[in-house]
């Protein structure tokens, strides 16, 4: 597994175009973390590729107009292991705190 770093000025498609560049290739996203950084934004990729994907995909991100740098490293064997779960169950939207749904609560 490897993280993909890459940092971007923030303009209309740009984390799309960088996104779709790995969905292209039909590659798994296991985790994706954007935040602004500075005065770019950065996107955090953890993708399983080999060495040809990984070279396909930086000539592709560095041909993006936006894109600033992109950077790889190794992923530890366990991605998340401190970090928040997503797969576990999720209260319903329209469920209040204390338990009343917001219909009920207006009616």
């Amino acid at each position: 597994m490897q993280i993909f770093h890459i940092r971007y000025r923030n303009t209309q498609g740009t984390l799309m175009r960088i996104l779709n560049a790995v969905s292209r290739r039909g590659l798994d996203l296991p985790s994706v973390q954007a935040q602004a950084a500075e005065r770019d934004h950065s996107v955090s990729l953890v993708l399983e590729v080999n060495p040809k994907q990984m070279g396909q995909l930086y000539r592709e991100w560095y041909s993006i107009v936006d894109v600033t740098d992109v950077g790889s490293s190794a992923a530890l064997k366990e991605q998340g292991d401190g970090g928040p779960t997503w797969t576990g169950p999720h209260p319903p939207t329209a469920e209040s705190a204390n338990g009343q749904s917001a219909r009920a609560a207006l009616a």
